[in-house]
């Protein structure tokens, strides 16, 4: 649930008003599929105890297209030729809210639901008591779980042609002057908790929705937005537009009911609203007190860190490094704070019986500060990365060509409940030149909070402290997915079906992180005593680990040897669960595994039985996740075999699995392990956060259809042997 959606834990009675341009399609006739679905909504939010009260526009319109139509079939063609005059909006009004009441009672009688019809005008709520009588009436109705449906009678409204499109701006003195409003009034006098006003948009944007460069305004903040929001066209139909929306919602927000301006087009989002999610735009009295009027949204948090990633790149090697230099002093300067934090993140998690694994994830120890601290300075001491000359090619004489390494930009990560993950991905960022958006686990939110805060007071005012942006609220993803034109690339540490949603979500580049599903092959020429001890490392040294081993497999005629049995009970002593595979079963006493596609994450995992190379080969294939795989034979030629074959980011001969990391491959940190094979794979530091641009130095030259110029295409680098120009 969003923070600034936890009111909606204590709402009891709804108004829903559904505009015009919800209620009918473009051509003017009902949408009796988009009303059916919100019926439907309303139908479960009525069996859920909630009280429903519906206020609906299109009367008119749903009138003036029935009118129309009897009047072209009651016509001559000579009538037809003639000029047509504009149908009276009120007759367009009374022949409408009769077949749109009709339709709405056979809609709610298929979901078994009583509603009921109360047409009102702005004069009558200038009485007192009719009023009461109102309340009243609509109390008895929803205790009978009656829906009451309201509309303005607009037949007999005395207000000047309150059905014109103008009417907001000619008549707006009364009590309430559109559907909008008139809900809103509702809203107050039948003291609901929430109002939900729906429209064919998905809320209010900082500009026209049309308009690329507008953002959906996720909490309207009245000190912020009242001066700051231009609005586009009205609604294509009805009186009002997002403008009379907003009006409304003001007014009803600041006399005390919040209000949410979603579409009415997004399957199940009343529902969604009422079940906390960040659908739409926010209005409440104290939206001031949640977010500070200064606070800079995710597309302004991003935008920040490209600009400042561009100062970073314009520092010298030194004072870059100087800067993680800074930032490792910074981490055990502040140790007792972060340990204090993390305490909290860490009870927090026991608290809610999270298992063992998250909890050893999201730990962090004096010890883990400290080597944290000591990756940083390794990987300041590393060489520079930024504009290495890759290439030089000499295309022509005085014409010089150079492939150099640069920053990717800014880099979006969402990673898990692992403090020590940002440290890394930020240190890597810094030494690379990105910017960088940062979203972990809700679990280690002060962890991470924390740890955000130390890093950034080490950079200098030169670089600024928006390089790096933590995002607090899921809910903010998705806006940062659709910046294609400011995020470089994303990078989501999970689960495949994290990575997978995120893929189909955005037009960034994703570098996928997923399940560690890693094997280790113990073959019929393996040396026993080292595969015990490889097999106990890549299980038992940090389980939790994506490069732990999930899944053992063992060669058939080690079940015979007895060595399979030597290996499951060195396991065992260990405290390590043990589920079988098929061919396992019966050969040893423990539990079966339901799938083999399965990443414990803990002290436990899965042992098969194969035939030969060739089948675990296969095995790994069919259930790995590309992550890390081992072998364990004294055979070289089986060995290579297993390593030319699998088909992974990393694979090994006769060593643990536990190897697969960035500061053990010397790479300083990673970001990550790639189970891509675009752009970067494996263990990803600094390089796979860097790509190429080229560099040409010429002395005058130009194309003229390649008449003039005598192409040499020399490799300079090499035959220089130095990366100076």
């Amino acid at each position: 649930m969003d923070p600034t959606r936890a009111f909606v834990k204590n709402v009891k009675r709804v108004v829903v008003k559904v505009g015009t341009a919800v209620v009918t399609r473009d051509d003017g006739r009902l949408a009796v599929g988009r009303l059916g679905a919100i019926f439907e909504q309303l139908e479960k939010l009525n069996s859920r105890g909630f009280d429903i009260i519906l206020v609906t526009s299109g009367a008119v319109g749903a009138g003036r297209q029935r009118l129309k139509y009897r009047k072209m079939i009651n016509s001559s063609f000579a009538d037809l030729q003639k000029p047509q005059v504009e149908l009276d909006g009120k007759a367009c009004a009374a022949v409408g809210q009769n077949g749109l009441m009709a339709l709405y009672d056979t809609l709610f009688s298929q979901l078994d639901v009583t509603s009921s019809q109360l047409l009102v005008t702005d004069n009558d709520f200038k009485n007192a008591d009719f009023r009461m009588q109102l309340s009243q009436t609509v109390d008895s109705l929803l205790d009978l779980r009656s829906i009451p449906i309201f509309n303005e009678n607009d037949a007999i409204s005395t207000r000047r042609a309150p059905y014109e499109e103008k009417s907001v701006f000619q008549d707006s003195s009364g009590i309430f002057w559109d559907n909008d409003s008139l809900a809103a009034l509702l809203a107050m006098e039948l003291k609901a908790d929430l109002l939900v006003l729906l429209s064919d948009v998905d809320g209010l944007y900082s500009g026209p929705p049309s308009d690329p460069r507008s953002k959906l305004i996720h909490t309207y903040v009245k000190q912020k937005h009242q001066k700051a929001i231009s609005f586009g066209d009205k609604s294509r139909m009805g009186r009002g537009g997002m403008d009379a929306k907003v009006k409304a919602a003001v007014n009803a927000a600041y006399s005390g009911t919040p209000v949410v301006i979603a579409s009415g087009y997004v399957p199940n989002n009343i529902i969604k609203v009422l079940n906390g999610e960040r659908v739409g735009t926010l209005f409440h009295k104290d939206a001031h007190m949640w977010i500070p009027v200064n606070e800079i949204g995710p597309h302004e948090m991003a935008v920040s860190a490209r600009e400042a990633s561009r100062r970073l790149q314009a520092l010298t090697s030194e004072e870059r490094k100087q800067i993680l230099l800074d930032v490792a002093s910074a981490l055990e300067a502040n140790e007792q704070f972060i340990m204090l934090e993390n305490d909290a993140d860490v009870e927090t998690a026991n608290e809610a019986g999270y298992d063992e694994a998250l909890v050893a994830r999201l730990a962090l120890k004096p010890s883990k500060i400290r080597a944290l601290a000591e990756s940083v300075r390794k990987l300041a001491e590393m060489e520079e990365p930024i504009g290495q000359v890759l290439k030089r090619t000499e295309l022509a004489e005085g014409l010089v060509l150079e492939k150099k390494s640069c920053p990717l930009g800014v880099l979006l990560i969402v990673f898990e409940s692992r403090p020590d993950a940002l440290v890394q991905i930020a240190s890597l960022a810094i030494r690379s030149g990105n910017g960088l958006l940062l979203k972990g686990g809700k679990e280690a939110k002060r962890s991470n909070a924390i740890l955000h805060k130390v890093i950034t007071s080490a950079l200098p005012e030169t670089v600024g402290t928006k390089l790096i942006g933590l995002l607090t609220s899921r809910e903010e993803i998705p806006e940062l997915l659709k910046l294609d034109d400011v995020i470089d690339l994303v990078i989501p540490r999970g689960s495949n079906k994290l990575v997978s949603q995120i893929k189909s979500a955005t037009k960034i580049p994703v570098l996928g992180h997923s399940d560690g599903i890693c094997h280790v092959y113990v073959d019929k020429a393996a040396n026993l005593e080292m595969a015990k001890k490889i097999v106990l490392d890549a299980k038992t040294d940090y389980p939790a680990a994506c490069n732990a081993m999930e899944t053992l497999l063992v060669h058939k005629d080690l079940l015979v040897s007895g060595g399979l049995q030597e290996l499951v009970k060195e396991l065992e002593q260990e405290g390590v669960a043990l589920f079988s595979g098929p061919r396992v079963n019966g050969a040893v006493n423990f539990s079966k595994a339901n799938t083999f596609h399965h990443e414990y994450n803990s002290k436990a995992c899965t042992v098969e039985i194969v035939n030969n190379v060739d089948e675990a080969i296969e095995h790994i294939h069919s259930y790995g996740s590309s992550h890390t795989e081992c072998i364990v034979t004294d055979n070289h030629d089986v060995a290579e075999h297993f390593l030319s074959r699998v088909d992974s980011a990393a694979v090994f001969h006769n060593a643990s699995t536990r190897f697969c990391d960035g500061a053990r491959f010397g790479l300083g940190a990673e970001v990550g392990i790639s189970t891509s094979k675009i752009h970067a794979r494996g263990p990803v530091g600094v390089e796979g956060l860097l790509t190429t641009r080229w560099v040409l130095r010429g002395e005058g030259q130009v194309v003229e259809g390649d008449k003039g110029v005598v192409y040499t295409h020399k490799d300079l680098l090499t035959s220089n042997g130095s990366n100076g120009y």
